[in-house]
């Protein structure tokens, strides 16, 4: 961008939209800072650090030179965030927040109250870039140059009016770099720990948030074999894949050898809401925990149409290796599935299946189902 621009940016007390500010004000545009809060439920709890946040933000403000408002959304995000958030847990289904915050929240909320401000672009700290086609006239998602924080997958929602108005000024760098600048620029945030909480939920033990806000129905554990294994707390607390918090130990056949595989971890495989019952297998690469495909719905295409049937490479969860893939369309284009080369692990219904071509991020879906082998 050679033309100057009166842009506003959001900071959120961290160090990557602390450096996005400073690089759009160093090439001489017109910078505000916007702080959002999203959250006040327990807003003065040791978890949720919107205060020290805000501060953060306005400390960085300072040392930058630029003018800082703090905005409350905090009623859109509980209506278009968390109420999905919530209706997706209970539906026994593992929705991804982020995805939701940025589509309703970051580029929705926040892109329209920049605009009453008078900006002309807004800008985040995120890892990724959006270009302009030339050949297509079409605006373009592409990961961050960094492959190790690249969030493309967080804003395949992005619609052409929202990608046309936002820029990325992180995306085109390394982390390192971002860090390296901070603390150049004497940024009060240089060393600030990367927040890696949900959103809303901050750093606090996950279970004990959801259980305020959705009821315990316990039920049993049931392994591949029929036997009741142990009890769960309720269905939603529980995601695809999981390890950690079964509260089931190894059990071994009489008469097994020791080391016989008895022992091996244990992980949840199915969800049957019908039955209140929680499926588990033994051992990491267990086939229930190998999906060869899968179907997504409530597609968003960043280009406003789908792709082309044929050949891509896709995520199913943020920190995932591109998969190769085959991509079939719906005749309505909300739809599509998904054939992979090799079977994925753990494919989770709510979380997203996102789609690219190379380094360009074509869009996704939510994930309806995936037969495992």
């Amino acid at each position: 961008m050679t033309s100057k621009h009166r842009i506003v940016v959001g900071l959120s007390g961290g160090v990557d939209s602390a450096v996005s500010a400073w690089l759009l004000k160093q090439a001489g545009h017109e910078v505000v800072g916007i702080f959002m809060k999203n959250w006040e439920d327990d807003d003065d709890s040791e978890y949720c650090s919107s205060r020290q946040d805000f501060l953060d933000a306005a400390a960085v403000a300072d040392v930058i030179g630029i003018d800082i408002e703090h905005v409350n959304f905090a009623a859109d995000y509980k209506d278009r965030v968390f109420a999905e958030f919530l209706r997706e847990y209970q539906a026994g289904r593992t929705p991804n927040p982020d995805v939701l915050c940025n589509a309703e929240i970051k580029f929705k909320a926040f892109l329209d109250h920049a605009m009453r401000l008078g900006a002309e672009r807004i800008a985040t700290g995120h890892y990724a870039r959006a270009r302009l086609d030339v050949q297509s006239g079409l605006h373009q998602l592409l990961k961050g140059v960094d492959p190790g924080k690249d969030q493309s997958y967080f804003l395949h929602r992005l619609s052409q009016a929202q990608l046309s108005k936002t820029l990325f000024p992180v995306g085109e760098i390394h982390k390192s770099e971002v860090r390296r600048i901070a603390e150049e620029i004497g940024l009060p945030n240089a060393k600030k720990k990367d927040s890696t909480g949900i959103c809303f939920i901050g750093e606090r033990p996950f279970r004990e948030f959801l259980s305020r806000y959705i009821a315990h129905q316990p039920g049993d554990i049931v392994d591949e074999a029929g036997r009741t294994v142990g009890r769960h707390v309720g269905l939603s607390f529980y995601t695809l894949g999981q390890r950690q918090g079964l509260g089931i130990g190894g059990i071994k056949d009489k008469g097994a050898a020791r080391g016989a595989g008895a022992h091996q971890p244990w992980f949840v495989a199915r969800k049957d809401l019908q039955r209140n019952t929680l499926h588990v297998v033994q051992g990491h690469d267990h086939p229930a925990l190998l999906s060869p495909a899968l179907e997504a719905g409530q597609a968003s295409w960043i280009a406003g149409t789908a792709p082309t049937p044929g050949r891509y490479a896709a995520k199913t969860r943020y920190r995932q290796s591109d998969a190769a893939c085959a991509l079939q369309v719906g005749i309505a284009q909300e739809r599509f599935h998904l054939q992979f080369d090799t079977p994925q692990w753990a494919v989770t219904p709510g979380q997203s299946a996102v789609l690219y071509d190379g380094e360009v991020c074509l869009g996704g879906g939510i994930i309806e189902a995936a037969p495992t082998l």
